[in-house]
């Protein structure tokens, strides 16, 4: 058997879920399986272009990402709000009732909501991932014990988050997704492909800081920033929080490779007061996300709809501040 893993692109919970479910699939099902692993980012128009094979005998999953009705899709597992890109896709769902389709919007993250359904309904036994599932759970429902955490990165879990978010080598995103199956996080983060990559982002960590320093603005609870004129910086969604600790809400532009980004957050470390639904705010312009934190992708030539956009989120969230107080 030839299993196609289709799992969230540049997302540490996405190559998590992506490592527990072929490792599930060996364990339980068929041990002389072989896998491939493909990447896939939301985005404007179909998203699963290209993704089903048109060979026969390969069997597709898609983990921590949005559903499709192709009937090609044998496993399904995700936690997203936004899961369901149109109504009839949500219909489909609930009417198929397939047995090897599950979701819940509910869950923190879908490597922990994975590994549970799978060891529940199929008996996978998750004893050697109990750290990486934490750690999953944990930097998915950003549930870090403060900004200064989540920005300067110091454990080893972290570093890959950081890593995994800005590694565009296929070969090493492979790779990572094989070596979260057989090798601890501490012994990943120390491989020198990982460390490699680690120390120039600890450099742009820096420069991004220094420049929404310069950039960011709050206003009415909520930080907006503009840097879509450095395509080689990603900001940290966390970045703002360190620098704006009480901001409620955070909107941000930016130039990320094929595409104009919208990142919308809310504050994880005041999320008590939260009252705005991010996903679905981000999916009146074809994003998506979670309640609290989610994004919105358009074309490199957008420029101009996506800063139209990320206005119009930013005053509904502007209002949403000024009435949580």
């Amino acid at each position: 058997m030839h299993v196609r893993v289709l799992y969230h692109d540049n997302c540490f919970d996405g190559a998590t879920s992506a490592a527990l479910f072929s490792e599930f699939y060996a364990q339980r099902l068929d041990a002389k399986t072989t896998f491939e692993f493909v990447g896939m980012n939301h985005g404007p128009g179909d998203v699963f272009a290209g993704a089903f094979s048109e060979s026969p005998g390969i069997e597709h999953v898609c983990v921590d990402f949005r559903y499709s009705a192709d009937p090609r899709l044998g496993w399904w597992f995700d936690h997203h709000q936004s899961a369901f890109m149109s109504a009839s896709d949500e219909a489909h769902f609930r009417s198929a009732q397939h047995a090897r389709h599950f979701y819940d919007p509910n869950a923190q993250s879908c490597s922990k909501f994975l590994a549970d359904r799978c060891r529940s309904e199929f008996g996978f036994d998750t004893t050697g991932f109990t750290d990486l599932i934490a750690w999953a759970d944990l930097i998915d429902g950003a549930r870090f014990a403060s900004p200064t955490q989540a920005v300067m990165c110091s454990e080893p879990a972290l570093q890959l988050m950081t890593w995994v978010e800005h590694n565009r080598d296929p070969a090493l995103k492979l790779r990572f997704i094989q070596d979260l199956r057989r090798r601890t996080l501490d012994e990943i983060a120390a491989e020198s492909y990982v460390q490699s990559g680690i120390a120039p982002l600890i450099r742009q960590r820096d420069e991004v800081l220094a420049l929404l320093r310069e950039r960011a603005v709050l206003v009415d609870g909520v930080v907006t920033y503009q840097v879509l004129d450095k395509s080689h910086l990603q900001v940290s969604k966390f970045a703002p929080y360190y620098l704006y600790p009480d901001a409620h809400y955070v909107v941000g532009l930016s130039a990320l490779p094929g595409r104009t980004k919208i990142s919308v957050g809310s504050n994880p470390w005041r999320s008590e007061r939260r009252t705005a639904n991010i996903a679905t705010l981000c999916g009146r312009y074809g994003g998506g996300g979670h309640p609290a934190v989610g994004a919105v992708s358009l074309k490199t030539d957008e420029v101009a709809a996506a800063q139209q956009y990320a206005s119009e989120i930013a005053a509904v969230l502007k209002e949403a501040a000024r009435q949580e107080g």
